[in-house]
């Protein structure tokens, strides 16, 4: 075997990593004549921390701009270091300087702000950094220290910042029903660079909620813009922004919160809408119903609530009020037994004030219902069929009751109908004693025969000349046929055609079974009979005496009144 070992003191791995070595083995003890053979052998060092890290510089400089936000990379340094792998580890610290609160190492190479950069406050800062190796190797401590120090300067650079309010937010108070203007109060800002500029406010109108309020643009003072209801809406939350002058691009924003103070403006009322009752059977000094009121203030206005009857009206001798002095009030009755009969229903005025600056009150009225109740105090029946079970009908009895209502209007209704649709007689006034004639072409069938004609037509002698239909029924039966005679009109007899024509009307059954006026234009022998009619009486002379009319009663005083008067024109 063949052993290979070094041949120098204190290898240096830096110096030289890498070395390749030769080897020749022979036969025969290397005499002459044996044979040989050779081979290359890679030797590599490893390492090992005999090294200590170091900076390249004993002082650094970094500038960085004081808008730098808080936790962002502002640098980078770091420590060389001969050795490699975990011999090369370092760790990086702050170990003295100003700026050790503002300036912090993470992931031991990168500097972050740890705090808001001021050029203003403080211009630049001094850091000691210190990096040292994690893994130290104890045989090469003589070589130490394995670690080494610089110096950092952070110079904070100057930029032109937005103005910078005074509190980080604001919160604002103003009671309701404040007049539009009123103050409400004021922010602050300024320009934070040595040019000190002026600023500018003003509200940023996103919301519905920045339109109630104004700014003064100089001063920052913000006041009211409309009249407020804290019972609408007790917190208005609006942002004020604040920009240079000389620069309006650069703005900066601040919540402001405006609390809304109340003011005594509401009255109290009753909490709810009560249904009280009291029994039939109640006594006096009962509590039949307990009340409470709200208030749309809060607490400080309205808390404390106070009940009373109203006192403009005369005492109530039915129920009083009770003030229990814990914002409730108990109704109370003051006499014995109530009837439903006499009166169901009673009406209180209750007056409730607050307890606020300055009080309010408001008046309510209470509406109590009689009921029937059982005698623990259960409510029976409130409704009015109790009445009338008391009165001893029921529910059918007031129907039967209702209905014969009901006819007998009908039949007031019907009765004061027919009354109206009566005609007038044809003689209407007691001067009219003009005669009314009457054309009427149809004959009815007798005292039997209703249908037939209307009665009417004699009333009016203007629907004479209308056309009348016959309202019987035609019988359906063949007509018989009628031979008429083909003589000449000069040689026929006007009576014998006449009893012609009505036996053959009797024996024909598509007729109606009455008698019918049929008129012809035929003239018949002239009757020995003069004329009844009165209308040639005017003409007529006579030496009839009409005296005998006024002995016949007050019914014909008229009638001989009338004649009386023509016999005295005709003496004359």
């Amino acid at each position: 075997t063949g052993v290979i070992r070094t041949a120098l003191h204190n290898m240096d791995r830096e110096a030289r990593e890498h070395y390749s070595v030769v080897i020749q083995a022979k036969d025969m003890a290397g005499q002459v004549g044996g044979l040989s053979g050779s081979t290359t052998v890679n030797i590599t060092l490893t390492d090992v921390n005999d090294n200590p890290p170091r900076f390249p510089q004993k002082h650094y400089q970094l500038y960085v701009p004081e808008s730098a936000q808080v936790g962002s990379a502002v640098g980078k340094i770091k420590a060389n270091d001969a050795d490699t792998g975990s011999n090369a580890d370092m760790k990086y610290t702050i170990i003295n300087g100003d700026g050790s609160g503002v300036m912090a190492l993470i992931n031991l190479l990168f500097f972050f702000c740890q705090q808001p950069l001021n050029y203003e406050k403080k211009k630049s800062y001094t850091l000691n950094i210190e990096g040292a190796n994690t893994h130290l190797d104890f045989r090469f401590s003589h070589l130490g220290p394995f670690k080494d120090v610089t110096m950092l300067k952070v110079i904070v650079g100057d930029v032109d910042e937005p103005p910078l309010f005074s509190m980080p937010s604001y919160v604002m108070e103003v009671y309701e029903n404040a007049k539009i203007g009123t103050p409400v109060g004021t922010v602050t800002a300024q320009d934070p660079d040595t040019a000190n500029s002026l600023v500018r406010y003003f509200i940023d109108h996103n919301t519905e909620e920045d339109r109630y309020f104004t700014i003064d643009a100089s001063t920052g003072t913000i006041k009211t813009a409309k009249i407020f209801d804290r019972e609408e809406t007790p917190w208005y939350n609006i942002t004020v922004a604040a920009s240079e002058i000389d620069n309006p691009g650069l703005v900066s924003h601040v919540p402001v919160g405006v609390r809304i103070l109340d003011v005594n403006d509401n009255p109290p009322e009753l909490a709810r809408d009560y249904d009280v009752v009291v029994c039939e059977n109640a006594k006096p000094g009962q509590v039949i119903q307990t009340i409470t009121a709200t208030d749309k203030d809060n607490s400080a206005n309205g808390a404390r609530f106070h009940f009373s009857l109203d006192e403009g009206l005369s005492l109530n001798p039915n129920f009083t009020l009770r003030n229990n002095e814990d914002n409730t009030a108990s109704i109370v009755t003051r006499r014995r037994r109530y009837s439903r009969t006499t009166q169901d229903v009673y009406y209180l005025p209750v007056l409730i004030s607050d307890g606020g600056v300055p009080p309010l009150s408001s008046s309510s009225t209470l509406t109590i219902r009689v009921c029937a109740c059982e005698r623990d105090g259960r409510v029976r029946t409130c409704h009015a069929e109790a009445f009338l079970s008391s009165a001893g009908l029921s529910t059918g009895a007031l129907i039967a009751i209702l209905l014969c209502v009901v006819i007998l209007l009908a039949i007031v209704v019907l009765f004061i109908t027919l009354r109206r649709s009566k005609k007038e007689p044809l003689i209407i006034s007691e001067e009219d004693v003009r005669e009314n004639v009457v054309t009427y072409d149809d004959e009815g069938g007798g005292e039997e025969d209703t249908e037939a004609f209307d009665i009417t037509a004699l009333r009016n002698p203007s629907a004479a000349e209308e056309l009348k239909y016959r309202r019987d029924v035609r019988p359906e039966a063949k007509p018989v046929s009628r031979h008429h005679p083909s003589s000449s009109l000069d040689s026929i007899d006007v009576q014998e055609f006449i009893k012609q024509r009505l036996a053959e009307a009797d024996l024909d059954p598509s007729v109606p079974p009455y008698d019918s006026l049929q008129t012809y234009a035929y003239e018949g022998h002239r009757s020995e009979a003069g004329s009844i009619s009165s209308l040639d009486s005017a003409t007529t002379h006579s030496d009839q005496d009409y005296n005998y009319l006024g002995d016949w009663g007050p019914e014909f005083k008229k009638l001989a009144e009338l004649y009386g008067e023509i016999e005295s024109e005709r003496t004359t």
